[in-house]
């Protein structure tokens, strides 16, 4: 076994177990975030094909344009964030959960408490 090994470095499957609870609630509450996002989307998309009034220049609010615009873009940021989740739960099954992607030293648990979905260690985002 070389020294990287995540249930070594948590002191065994307890916390690996907790480290897999802590992302199957993220992806849980992701997965529902995302879809209240598409809902959100389809009526804002529903919105704008019954109107032809001009939101642009409407004073009082945003514009159908402007909402179509940020609620497709947080759908795609939590999208990618699924795919995050997603890989680090990938990486727990594999047993490369906690193990830096750049240099293979463990990631500080601080670290994966704080974002349960990091690939590296805090060296090596700042030196690249």
């Amino acid at each position: 076994m070389s020294g990287h090994e995540p249930p070594n470095r948590w002191g065994g499957q307890d916390a690996r177990r907790e480290h897999e609870r802590r992302l199957r609630g993220e992806r849980e509450r992701t997965v529902v975030r995302l879809a209240a996002l598409t809902d959100d989307y389809a009526e804002v998309v529903e919105a704008s094909r019954w109107t032809n009034a001009d939101d642009e220049h409407d004073p009082e609010g945003q514009t159908i344009a402007y909402e179509r615009s940020r609620t497709g873009a947080l759908g795609a940021q939590t999208r990618a964030h699924l795919a995050e989740v997603d890989a680090a739960l990938a990486r727990l099954a594999a047993g490369t959960y906690g193990v830096c992607e750049r240099c293979g030293r463990p990631v500080p648990e601080e670290r994966l408490e704080a974002r349960p979905t990091a690939r590296t260690c805090v060296r090596c985002p700042a030196t690249s």
